[in-house]
């Protein structure tokens, strides 16, 4: 298993040599700089603790910088710890690229969905929607609050209300790669990814078995304002 720290970037399209059309989502990996490892012995659990993007040093607190002079390396923006036991070779220092995924592979993305503030039961849950004539008295409301049993004195956690709607983390299983383009520091995943544009999405090798490996075909080379966006 392995995983890295990206940016989405948008959505675009590319191409096969025999004209099918794939959607993709480009993401943004930078280089994961290796701040710490985290080993059984010492910590209880094996992960790496890396740092991702950079920050101008000045508004960087000393405990911090005590961490990025450990790792000889600069100050940055997130830190973040990812695990794998394919990324146990990597040392403090060492930088983890978009290089250790191939396309083809199957990957699971985690990322933080939309917020969409305050939503009712309708629209956040799916509820179905009262009588639309005049008459009626309900229309998107939350519903009965009524409980059957001997436990009618209050509402049992998990009923479906008002609140807020998305913001919190999603994460999308078995996903394809459709191409690497170490280059440009970019990955391509076949589909849509949970977050809007520039947030912040981590990219680990598929936890679930999959019955049947996809096979990605030969690709014409993509020019897009999105794919492009990368490089600026």
């Amino acid at each position: 298993m392995k995983s890295i720290l990206g940016r989405k970037v948008g959505m675009t399209q590319v191409f096969t040599t025999d004209g099918v059309m794939i959607p993709v989502t480009v993401v943004e990996v930078l280089p994961n700089v290796v701040l710490q490892k985290k080993t059984n012995e010492k910590d209880g659990y094996e992960a790496l603790q890396i740092g991702y993007e950079e920050k101008r040093e000045n508004i960087t607190n000393k405990p911090l910088k005590g961490i990025f002079k450990k790792a000889n390396t600069s100050t940055k923006q997130f830190i973040k710890e990812i695990k794998g036991d394919e990324l146990n070779g990597y040392d403090v220092g060492q930088a983890v690229t978009a290089e250790i995924f191939k396309s083809g592979d199957v990957v699971d993305v985690i990322g933080t969905s939309k917020g969409k503030g305050f939503s009712g039961s309708v629209k956040r849950h799916g509820n179905k929607i009262g009588p639309k004539g005049h008459g009626s008295g309900y229309h998107r409301g939350v519903g009965s609050m009524a409980t059957v049993g001997r436990t009618n004195n209050r509402i049992h956690p998990g009923k479906k209300m008002p609140g807020h709607d998305g913001n919190e983390q999603v994460t999308i299983l078995n996903l394809e790669v459709v191409s690497v383009d170490a280059a440009k520091n970019a990955i391509l995943v076949k589909g849509c990814i949970p977050g809007p544009n520039r947030g912040l999405v981590t990219i680990r090798s598929a936890v679930k078995t999959q019955k049947k490996s996809p096979k990605v075909k030969t690709l014409v080379n993509y020019s897009n304002a999105e794919a492009s966006a990368v490089t600026e």
